[in-house]
């Protein structure tokens, strides 16, 4: 009698089993590493890696306006890539000004040398330790992608990135590095009030502690590369480029000038975006005309 009621028990616990089983979110699915980029995702409260199939690319030599830059940051991407010493990198300044587009323009030069790029975003720092032990032992070079990135000042995910940086008592692997872009230089709001915490001692500056736990999170990467607001002339070199780029014939020069600085106007912005963005107008509408006019 008692077998017997066991095995109805064993039954009955069998088929509640059965049915969380049916509740629970799926495993989520083994990375591909054949993939050249990533994104980390969340589902059901647990990350992977997501491979990009097609990912952007970006040539390096269709940047223009940021010579220094690019070369600041190809060389470090460089070092990297060869197994040599290497720094995190903070990409700051003013927006559309090239920072994105440098860094997916590393994963075109480098990914056949075994560059793979993971984007994270900024909501999901907090999975930067789970993140990282997945990569750690992958023969393949990874830079984590963090775009656009800032913080609020009650924002407490900042403290993970900076752990991540150089913050842990365990070593970060070789095969990491994190490239962040971002409009403000110390990531973090600064505020007028900050500054008046500011101590004078014998003779020296000693900034307030909201300055410095704002320094502190940016300092952790190693290089800084600033980028700066594009002048007419800049923009409109950018705006020809990307022309010739597109395969688009300009037979009046002084038309296109005009036209983009007029574009740059609407927008509030002389930039690379801009004149990236006015290009493609330009050759979707220089085509459009040939289209109709044989028609």
């Amino acid at each position: 009698m008692q077998q017997d009621q066991l095995n109805q028990l064993l039954s009955r616990a069998e088929q509640l089993l059965n049915r969380v089983e049916e509740l629970l979110p799926p495993a989520p699915p083994a990375p591909d590493w054949n993939a050249h980029a990533f994104r980390w995702r969340k589902q059901g409260g647990r990350g992977f890696l997501e491979a990009i199939p097609r990912p952007h690319r970006i040539r390096l030599e269709d940047l223009r306006n940021i010579d220094r830059q690019k070369e600041l940051v190809d060389r470090n991407t460089r070092q990297f890539v060869q197994g040599l010493p290497a720094n995190n990198v903070l990409l700051s300044g003013s927006r559309g000004t090239g920072k994105s587009s440098l860094v997916k323009a590393m994963l075109d030069k480098y990914a056949n040398q075994g560059l793979r790029l993971v984007e994270v975003d900024k909501h999901d720092l907090a999975d930067l330790p789970d993140l990282i032990r997945l990569l750690r032992d992958r023969p393949e070079r990874f830079i984590l992608f963090c775009d656009d990135l800032s913080f609020e000042a009650d924002d407490p995910s900042y403290k993970t990135l900076k752990a991540a940086l150089d913050g842990s008592l365990s070593a970060p692997p070789e095969n990491v590095l994190i490239y962040a872009t971002s409009n403000r230089r110390h990531l973090l709001p600064e505020f007028f009030d900050d500054n008046r915490q500011t101590r004078h001692v014998d003779g020296e500056i000693h900034p307030g502690e909201a300055v410095e736990e704002k320094i502190s999170l940016s300092e952790r990467f190693g290089l800084w590369v600033s980028f700066y607001p594009f002048d007419q002339e800049a923009y409109l070199a950018v705006v020809f480029s990307w022309l010739e780029r597109l395969g688009v014939a300009v037979d009046d020069p002084e038309q296109v000038r005009a036209e983009a600085l007029r574009f740059a106007l609407g927008r509030g912005s002389r930039s690379g975006r801009v004149a990236w963005q006015f290009a493609r107008d330009w050759a979707g509408r220089s085509r459009l005309e040939t289209v109709q006019a044989a028609t």
